[in-house]
């Protein structure tokens, strides 16, 4: 009698050796869809690398666990794993019965079936079949089922969990140390055409301010006035006239000019200087 399960049911396994085939139907754009199978210890991890079974690592060490390969059939593809239930070391208490298709989601596979049948019966009916469906369809990798261990026998879980990492993501949420060139990564979006990247940001430069209309930028209190040389304020003479003696020895007279010479008065006042023709009164 064939069982068809529901999500999280299960049936008991009275075999030896099982045949756990994944079937999926062809069309345009449908992934190609890998059947693998991770061994579990009792405390639900795998015990070492050894017990990832799949595309790249087709047997299990032990001989009792190890994947056919895919075949074309009427009613599509399929990917098998076969399990020697009663070799199976005693220290693995699951065997995760995995489907992935790397950088495609499954909403892209139609009628994911898994169907358990009687190795030991080539050609007999199926014990079981569960029609996988993603929870979310953006998942990678599904586990569809698992053999676990009850009692002194096995049963079957129907399980259809879901990862969006792919089977990188649940080989490695199992204790897999995965090798990034054994299990393919995701395929990246290329960059458009013609795109390069960008250099490394650099910070700011502080640029000094810039002198108008080209001519060398200088401190302010050091300008001239006019093009002249510049004097202390303290020795500018006031409206171009000559500065009293005593200053006059003290700086340089301003715009560049030599001071005049102007004798003191006799009586030691201060006299104008001459202002063009002289003029005397009758």
């Amino acid at each position: 009698m064939t069982h068809a399960m529901l999500k999280g049911s299960n049936v008991p396994l009275e075999v030896t050796t099982v045949r756990a085939v994944l079937r999926w139907a062809q069309g345009p754009g449908v992934p190609d869809v890998d059947a693998s199978a991770l061994l579990l210890g009792l405390d639900g991890r795998v015990r070492s690398d050894e017990d990832f079974v799949f595309y790249n690592q087709p047997r299990h060490p032990s001989g009792k666990v190890w994947r056919l390969g895919k075949k074309r059939g009427a009613e599509g593809l399929t990917d098998t794993i076969q399990t020697d239930l009663a070799g199976v070391d005693p220290g693995v208490g699951r065997i995760l019965l995995v489907a992935s298709a790397e950088g495609v989601a499954f909403d892209r596979v139609r009628d994911l079936r898994i169907v358990l049948y009687d190795a030991a019966a080539p050609g007999g009916q199926a014990l079981a079949y569960f029609d996988v469906t993603p929870e979310t369809g953006e998942e990678t990798a599904l586990i569809c089922g698992e053999l676990y261990r009850r009692g002194e026998g096995w049963k079957f879980r129907a399980l259809g969990e879901g990862y969006s990492d792919g089977l990188r993501g649940l080989a490695t949420d199992f204790g897999i140390l995965v090798d990034e060139s054994e299990v393919a990564p995701d395929p990246a979006p290329a960059a458009p055409e013609g795109a390069r990247p960008l250099p490394p940001e650099q910070p700011a430069a502080t640029v000094p301010p810039q002198p108008a209309y080209g001519f060398p930028q200088q401190p302010p209190v050091t300008q001239p006035a006019y093009g002249y040389p510049q004097q202390p304020p303290a020795t500018q003479p006031a409206y171009g006239y000559p500065q009293p003696a005593s200053a006059q020895a003290a700086a340089p007279s301003g715009y560049g000019y030599p001071p005049p010479l102007t004798a003191a008065a006799p009586d030691g006042g201060f006299r104008l200087p001459p202002q063009g023709p002289q003029f005397i009164g009758r």
